[in-house]
């Protein structure tokens, strides 16, 4: 796909954070949107509330980080989504955002890499949890962004998820597949540990993707 038109990523934008408010992945004024369009990157607004966005909510900066049109003040983790358009063509739309299961295991400081579950390797191969760095700063940009060309989505230690996709729509059923997938892993361990899928069984949902791909 390329990229959305400024109309569309308004429109998705605000979409994709009421929906998100309505799960509860994005309490008050916690995440950030955006979206790569053909004039630059539309994202959230810095004290922006996901679930309650308007179009004054957004701002259009470059890849720079500058603001193209306005002097609204983008979101104060515009660089790591802009790392991410930045090693990933591919990837037309960021999501980061605090859903409780998926920033349990973050601040635990665990991923989601093991094979529970055939649809985390098929959407994901994995969720890796990348190093803590403070929200905001060049170190927690540096030290997810290691795994950005390699995985979609991202635990982030004692922070959050950080997910982009092909489409702003995608990106949204991924995190809705990785919250539940946490979700359950939380609940076998209370039933007494989760299963491991055997190599072999791992090997066929790969060998399902090399077709698919």
């Amino acid at each position: 796909m390329k990229s959305y038109s400024i109309e569309d990523a308004v429109t998705s934008i605000i979409d994709i954070g009421k929906r998100m408010g309505l799960k509860n992945y994005t309490p008050g004024y916690s995440g950030n949107i955006s979206v790569r369009t053909d004039s630059g990157v539309l994202m959230t607004v810095s004290g922006s509330s996901n679930g309650y966005l308007t179009e004054n909510d957004l701002v259009l900066i470059d890849y720079n980080g500058k603001n193209i049109n306005s002097d609204k003040k983008a979101t104060s983790e515009k660089f790591l989504h802009l790392k991410f358009y930045e090693l990933r063509p591919d990837i037309n739309a960021v999501i980061h955002v605090h859903p409780p299961a998926l920033t349990a295991f973050a601040s635990a400081g665990q991923d989601l890499m093991s094979p529970v579950m055939p649809e985390n390797i098929f959407y994901f191969g994995g969720i890796p949890l990348a190093e803590y760095g403070m929200p905001s700063s060049d170190d927690l940009v540096n030290k997810t962004s290691v795994y950005f060309k390699d995985y979609d989505a991202i635990l982030m230690e004692n922070h959050g998820v950080i997910i982009g996709s092909r489409t702003i729509e995608d990106a949204y059923q991924k995190l809705e597949i990785a919250e539940e997938y946490a979700k359950t892993v939380i609940y076998a361990r209370i039933l007494g540990g989760e299963r491991i899928l055997p190599e072999k069984d791992v090997k066929d949902v790969k060998d399902v993707l090399s077709l698919k791909g």
